[in-house]
């Protein structure tokens, strides 16, 4: 019998965000002569790393995961690997085959390949799983756990950790758009008699002073606590949760940091006011701990519009634009979409998320 299953939202994200990364940065688009799928029969490339192999297989690897798992728990069974391996084929050939008109990018049989066989183990570790009964096992927890309506807070928490890898101007420092947003608007109305309509700053922004960060850092950790209060209602589990989030906000940023600024700084950004906001998150949430579902999704309104205000209002620093461009330059282009829009949106996907479920909540009322 089919399911509900959370696998094809997830899915249909990173389908959006395997585009966006492979077609990053979308300019300088050109016909270059030779047929666009001509990559398929050229000669293998003579130079390759390790980095692309691992890169090219694990990138679609969680695609065909998911897209498998969709598949199985809507009823596909033994055609889930083959519909899940086909699919994901086709948007590799698509994103190689569009790749051949950008001047920055050089499609290539080999990532082709590579792609092709991530999703198909993927795809056959998710019917692996399933046969095991690792899966059945995942929805009794689900059910035990949750309430029956928390697909779309469980993609935001599992979402979570990966918008934590971009690297952020201020530690767990999601949604931080503003100075992106007012540079591009005032690059798309150049020259135009909308340019006048644009707001015009009086002051440049300024760095935030510590007790603006650690309220930052505690918003940013009690957030997706208050999320998962949404959907879960024994306390027990709650407090669980809280660790859970806790550790791995840390682990997410640390890992950040290795990747941003080596491993050697992995842990430069655990200053005493990253600190002290930790550790209030932590007691902040336990004492939330029996707070109605309702009232946690009230008290996480509240927090992302403080918090949303807040980081709005700092700086990207220099040291810090320098970083995003080793990531746009550098061997994280192929990941830079895939984080960097996770780290601009979660915030706002969150707010829409719980301001629905509100909305439902009322209505059924």
């Amino acid at each position: 019998m089919p399911h509900k299953t959370s696998a094809w939202p997830l899915s249909l994200v990173y389908v959006g965000l395997v585009v966006y990364a492979s077609l990053y940065p979308f300019a300088d688009w050109r016909d270059q002569g030779p047929l666009p799928w001509g990559f398929l029969v050229a000669p293998w490339p003579h130079y390759w790393t390790a980095f692309d192999l691992f890169s090219n297989v694990l990138g679609y690897a969680p695609l065909g995961f998911l897209l498998a798992l969709g598949a199985l728990r809507t009823g596909q069974g033994a055609r889930a690997v083959l519909l899940a391996t086909l699919a994901a084929g086709f948007l590799s050939l698509l994103m190689e085959t569009l790749q051949g008109y950008l001047s920055s990018r050089v499609p290539s049989n080999i990532d082709f390949l590579l792609n092709v066989a991530g999703a198909w183990l993927g795809a056959v570790t998710s019917t692996l799983l399933e046969k095991l009964g690792a899966i059945d096992r995942w929805i009794r927890f689900r059910a035990r756990w949750f309430v029956p309506e928390a697909r779309g807070a469980l993609v935001l928490l599992a979402l979570w950790p990966c918008a934590l890898l971009f690297p952020a101007a201020v530690p767990l420092g999601l949604g931080q758009v503003f100075e992106r947003l007012e540079a591009g608007l005032a690059e798309l109305l150049l020259d135009t008699p909308f340019l006048e309509w644009l707001p015009v700053r009086d002051f440049e922004l300024q760095p935030l002073v510590p007790g603006a960060e650690l309220a930052c850092v505690m918003l940013g950790a009690l957030i997706p606590c208050l999320l998962g209060f949404c959907v879960i209602r024994a306390r027990a589990r709650r407090a669980m949760l809280v660790l859970v989030v806790l550790v791995v906000g840390v682990a997410a940023t640390a890992l950040s940091a290795a990747l941003s600024f080596g491993p050697m700084h992995a842990w430069a950004w655990f200053e005493l006011p990253v600190q002290v906001g930790l550790g209030l998150a932590l007691v902040l949430a336990f004492l939330l701990l029996g707070v109605p579902e309702r009232t946690s999704a009230a008290l996480m309104l509240l927090a992302l519009g403080v918090f949303l205000s807040i980081i709005n209002q700092a700086p990207t620093s220099a040291y810090f634009a320098q970083t995003l461009q080793t990531w746009e330059q550098g061997r994280f282009i192929r990941f830079h979409g895939l984080a960097q829009w996770l780290g601009w949106l979660w915030p706002y996907a969150a707010l829409l998320y719980v301001l629905t479920r509100v909305w439902q909540q009322g209505a059924k009322n």
